[in-house]
């Protein structure tokens, strides 16, 4: 009998375990197709626009102007998942960003992992704000830019506008790989800052984003 009771025990125990594996892989969805309430909206202080005119919500697609300069970001930090964004431009090839990592702004570009969205760079790292990857590197007396960047692998891949891409990128530990449209784009190791806000980037052109989701990893 105590050894039926102890075997119980253990089966519920391992359930639970699965379970809660389970939970805790659950796909959020970080934009609700309605409205961008579980978002923060910044642009250029200097611009004087309110950042509601430049990130919009139709027919369950964001649309951000591209003028002025800013990004819209989730409230809550997050670390170690999987990130999926699509993308596409409405009009023409335009700039725009995926923002890693992003610690809470105080000035324009803040300090963050940008993955590089600008037509024909899909997948270029570029580092914000003082925020710094190990493969970034500068030979003895050169100067750091204003905005490193850590290449892309492989040739661009990106489709055509009016034509949906998308984005898969893992961080886990620091750690940050992209694909974009099926495609291993680029691998890079942050140091610190392993944490942080996702940001959506306002540069340049219109663009229309949908189905970001993110899977805790």
């Amino acid at each position: 009998m105590k050894k039926k009771t102890l075997k119980m025990m253990g089966l519920s125990l391992m359930l639970l375990c699965v379970s809660m594996s389970g939970y805790s892989q659950k796909t959020i969805d970080l934009f609700n197709g309605k409205d961008l309430s579980n978002w923060t909206l910044f642009v250029d202080p200097e611009s004087g626009v309110n950042p509601s005119d430049v990130y919009k919500v139709n027919d369950g697609i964001i649309e951000i102007a591209g003028k002025p300069f800013g990004c819209m970001y989730t409230k809550q930090q997050y670390e170690n998942y999987k990130l999926h964004v699509e993308w596409r431009w409405p009009n023409e090839k335009a700039n725009s960003g995926i923002f890693l990592f992003m610690q809470t702004p105080t000035k324009l570009w803040p300090n963050a992992i940008e993955c590089q969205l600008h037509a024909g760079d899909a997948g270029d790292f570029v580092l914000l704000g003082g925020s710094d990857l190990k493969e970034f590197k500068l030979n003895k007396g050169e100067k750091r830019p204003e905005y490193p960047i850590v290449r892309k692998m492989n040739q661009s891949n990106e489709m055509t506008p009016g034509e949906w891409n998308n984005a898969e990128i893992f961080c886990k530990n620091g750690k940050i790989t992209v694909y974009i449209n099926g495609t291993l784009q680029n691998k890079a190791t942050k140091p610190s800052d392993k944490k942080g806000f996702i940001g959506l980037q306002s540069e340049g052109g219109p663009i229309q984003f949908r189905n970001v989701r993110l899977t805790p990893q």
